[in-house]
């Protein structure tokens, strides 16, 4: 970390320099926040309350809620307070933790979707073996990995970027602390931590999502010879949009990673952030309970109690 002492603070990047459009900014995205915030909150109240949701499928659910929480948190009210003051200064600290904790959280939602992948696939192609193999102490190690999983990705993450030095500009080209704006402004040549970090993600990403294509594979062949169009109908609404969270998740993220660093911001690095910080917390309460006759059930029994 001496290396790196020439710089004491960072300098995030608002969406724009027009008053106007700050505070537009600012007001949509405390309404995401307040939004998603109150939607994950509700789904974790919900299935916690309910024992009829005390399932795997539930349990890892929460799980997902939480992570979402604290996801969101991390960047968007610091956003927020940016566009409101039009103080973009981070400490160096803050940033290191800042970085630490995003991809803490994305990492462990990551394995947390990847769960939940194997949980529908063990339900519907293997039902008869389900309360077998999905028991609460698999269940909760399968979440104990996830978040661990998630910890030593944003330790190793984080102790490798800031191992680097920093002499030049401190003006970070995205509005939270990421690994690519904070690759443009070091002044180290040698990456080969980093490197040694990006392709360990990159070999989790490709089994994960491997995976997680087989998974849904069996799914589908299964849920189409279902006799019974309600029982097709029901599958798909559950697998359809954890799917398409996965896809939109994944992708973007990677893209936002992999693609070749550019020294100036841009509106396009922006709004790929947004994709993998700050939409997939925000949907998936909305894809989760509106799509969930369970989910409504409960929560029309919890709001007449």
């Amino acid at each position: 970390m001496s290396n790196s002492s020439r710089v004491r603070e960072f300098l995030l990047l608002g969406f724009s320099e027009v008053r106007e459009l700050q505070l537009v900014h600012a007001v949509l995205f405390l309404l995401v926040y307040l939004a998603t915030l109150m939607g994950n909150l509700l789904i974790i109240a919900i299935t916690a309350l309910d024992r009829r949701l005390h399932t795997p499928m539930y349990f890892f659910l929460r799980n997902l809620s939480l992570i979402d929480i604290c996801l969101i948190s991390i960047t968007v009210p610091k956003s927020v307070t940016i566009s409101l003051t039009n103080c973009r200064s981070i400490s160096f600290l803050n940033c290191a933790i800042q970085l630490l904790l995003v991809v803490l959280f994305a990492v462990s939602e990551f394995f947390i979707l990847m769960v939940m992948s194997y949980d529908r696939y063990v339900a519907i192609c293997l039902p008869l073996r389900y309360e077998v193999i999905m028991k609460a102490g698999a269940c909760g190690k399968m979440a104990a990995v996830s978040w661990l999983s998630g910890g030593l990705m944003g330790v190793l993450f984080s102790a490798s970027i800031f191992s680097l030095s920093f002499c030049g500009s401190n003006v970070v080209q995205q509005f939270f602390c990421d690994v690519p704006s904070l690759l443009k402004i070091t002044c180290s040549e040698d990456h080969s931590a980093i490197n040694v970090g990006v392709t360990l993600a990159l070999a989790i990403c490709a089994v994960g999502f491997i995976s997680i294509v087989t998974s849904y594979v069996h799914i589908f062949w299964a849920v189409l010879r279902m006799p019974a169009a309600e029982g097709r109908a029901r599958a798909f609404s559950t697998c359809l949009p954890h799917l398409v969270v996965f896809t939109v998740f994944l992708s973007t993220g990677m893209v936002g990673y992999l693609k070749p660093p550019s020294h100036s911001s841009t509106v396009f690095d922006l709004l790929l952030s947004v994709f993998y910080v700050v939409m997939p917390p925000a949907l998936n309460p909305l894809i989760y309970s509106l799509r969930n006759r369970d989910l409504k059930a409960a929560l029309w029994t919890v709001l007449k109690r």
